[in-house]
């Protein structure tokens, strides 16, 4: 009933589109969605608008099959408590509602109904103000669905707090429940990549049958002896690598943002005069191509943000030297390879093989090209295992801490935005916690020298058979 589609939005003369997730409804595109999409297609991901488009399309499923339902109060209340219990009866386990949800975590539930209440407080300031303009701007029966539970959920939204789970009430029972909220727990080993299987999987692993994957040790390096994010290389052009003049035997990689990075300074016009422009100028100009983080297919590569090294790019830093001197020499070898290729697209790494050659090499494929060079050197694939390509992040944020850096310098290296975003990945493994508490006790006891250097528990005879 409810299809979350791709759509191609042109909002003005120039022709110029835009293209973004849609929700198909049986009356056609959701457009008060599509224009909260539209309004924050400038500084929110594809990904983000996928969640919102999720979260709007499950509650329209709940208010099509709760069609008796008039108060908007207890509708968004019994909603948001479906999030958490699910709507199978627990004594029956049927559903006559037909819309057969699993109850879902308490983080999740939380998040689709805060995605929902941005959208609803969106909708209730801008749509009227539109409406006032052009008339016919409310659009078919979903549209004025969705402006009505828009205009009913602000009025109800004193009462509803800031999140609607926060103080559901059952309409049968009247009671007040808190929201849901798990135990916390420790996150327990943190998932880096095995240091001492590092060399092998880059001889070994990515070695198939005497042929090495460059490409694929390239962008393993990046994020193993660099710490960029998986899909960061993605973005990378082939000038954007060069011998660092500070130690030409090292390579110096800048990584530059999709859209704002500054345009290759070999872009010329017809005079020969270097142009100025960014990437999306770019890649509009030679390409006809949009940013990667543009892109509604597999050629999509995220961009997370955090911090940059300068307008705007992120600088790989070595750690350790070795790994910048790899990357250089192996980067001349995969150039022989692509050198005579010839490409559609400015991305540095490209297909070889399969699929259409020369065409850009997706995040899928390299996930796909990892998780085979472990299972050569017999390793498990697995997150919790740092075996997947973000567990290489992990260990390089680990490698930081272990030496003793200034987490100062692990923001900057790691282009996080704040000092508590390197948490996750410096965070001490099971092994360092229990090191700590024996060098506690050989400080207690080199303290407390009277203090017996083992304890022997008496306890006295217990005879059993009594």
């Amino acid at each position: 009933m409810f299809i979350s589609v791709r759509s191609k939005v042109i909002s003005d003369t120039t022709g110029v589109h835009t293209e973004i997730p849609a929700l198909l409804t049986p009356a056609g595109v959701l457009e008060p969605l599509l224009d909260y999409c539209l309004s924050r297609a400038h500084d929110r991901s594809l990904a983000w608008m996928a969640k919102v488009i999720r979260s709007v399309r499950m509650f329209l499923e709940y208010l099509q099959s709760n069609p008796a339902e008039r108060d908007t109060y207890r509708l968004f209340q019994n909603f948001a408590q479906r999030l958490y219990t699910g709507s199978f009866d627990r004594e029956t386990g049927l559903d006559p509602s037909g819309l057969c949800w699993s109850p879902r975590s308490p983080q999740d539930a939380s998040h689709i109904v805060t995605y929902l209440t941005d959208f609803f407080d969106w909708l209730g300031e801008m749509r009227p103000e539109a409406a006032k303009v052009n008339p016919r701007y409310a659009g078919g029966a979903f549209d004025r669905l969705t402006d009505e539970l828009a205009y009913q959920y602000r009025r109800s939204k004193a009462f509803l707090g800031h999140t609607w789970a926060t103080n559901a009430t059952p309409a049968a029972t009247g009671t007040r429940i808190r929201a849901q909220r798990l135990p916390k727990v420790d996150k327990g080993e943190p998932p880096a990549f095995p240091e001492e299987r590092f060399e092998e999987l880059l001889v070994n692993g990515f070695n198939t049958a005497g042929r090495y994957d460059y490409r694929g040790m390239l962008i393993t390096l990046l994020l193993h002896g660099a710490g960029f994010r998986e899909s960061e290389p993605f973005h990378l052009y082939i000038p954007d690598v060069f011998p660092d003049p500070a130690n030409p035997h090292q390579a110096k990689v800048l990584i530059h943002h999709p859209a704002h990075g500054g345009a290759p300074s070999d872009w010329r016009d017809e005079r020969g005069q270097r142009r100025k422009g960014n990437r999306a100028d770019y890649l509009a100009h030679e390409y006809g191509l949009v940013p990667r983080t543009e892109l509604m297919d597999s050629r999509q590569a995220g961009w997370k943000g955090g911090m940059h090294d300068a307008a705007y790019y992120k600088q790989a830093y070595w750690f350790v030297p070795e790994y910048g001197k790899w990357f250089l020499q192996l980067w001349q070898l995969y150039l022989k390879q692509v050198v005579r290729i010839e490409r559609s697209h400015p991305f540095a790494f490209i297909n070889l093989k399969r699929g259409p050659i020369g065409a850009m090499y997706t995040l899928a494929q390299y996930n796909k090209a990892h998780a085979a060079a472990c299972k050569r050197i017999g390793l498990t694939v697995s997150k919790a295992l740092g075996t997947t390509p973000h567990g290489h992040r992990h260990a390089y944020g680990r490698r930081l801490k272990n030496a003793g850096v200034d987490k100062q310098f692990i923001r900057r290296f790691m282009h996080h935005a704040s000092l508590e975003s390197q948490e996750v990945y410096t965070q001490a493994t099971t092994k360092e916690a229990l090191a700590a508490l024996e060098a506690g006790v050989r400080r207690l006891r080199d303290k407390h020298s009277s203090a017996p250097a083992s304890f022997v528990l008496k306890l006295p005879s217990i005879n059993f058979d009594d």
